[in-house]
């Protein structure tokens, strides 16, 4: 799905960069308590008035972020009946695949939506 605010003209080497580094912005998540939040929200502010495939790229990356900061909380209320484990454990599976996912796309100056989230800011 193409979004119709996107231009006809490719994006350049630098618009695909920093919406590459959008997606991947969420890996501070790793090393940051709420990172993966923080990360795209911070490069999107910054950058979301250069072009609008970083807005773009940008907005999805924080959308899928929040996403997954709900399904993660459903997960950890689910712990108490066992299956939270396992379902966070897949969550955190599928969240690194579409995040190298979307950044590859991004990278190809292709936009990219991640399948099934809730979309807060449009």
């Amino acid at each position: 799905m193409t979004d119709p605010n996107l231009s006809i003209i490719p994006p350049s080497a630098e618009v695909r960069q920093w919406a590459m580094l959008c997606h991947l912005s969420a890996l501070l998540g790793l090393v940051i308590p709420l990172g993966h939040l923080l990360g795209p929200l911070v490069l999107w502010h910054l950058k979301r008035e250069q072009d609008p495939f970083i807005d773009a790229q940008g907005k999805e990356a924080l959308n899928f972020q929040i996403s997954v900061t709900v399904a993660g909380f459903i997960c950890l209320l689910l712990i108490f009946v066992v299956i939270g484990l396992v379902l966070f454990a897949v969550l955190s599976v599928a969240v690194m695949i579409l995040i190298v996912i979307a950044a590859v796309r991004a990278n190809e100056g292709k936009p990219y939506r991640y399948p099934m989230i809730w979309r807060p800011i449009k």
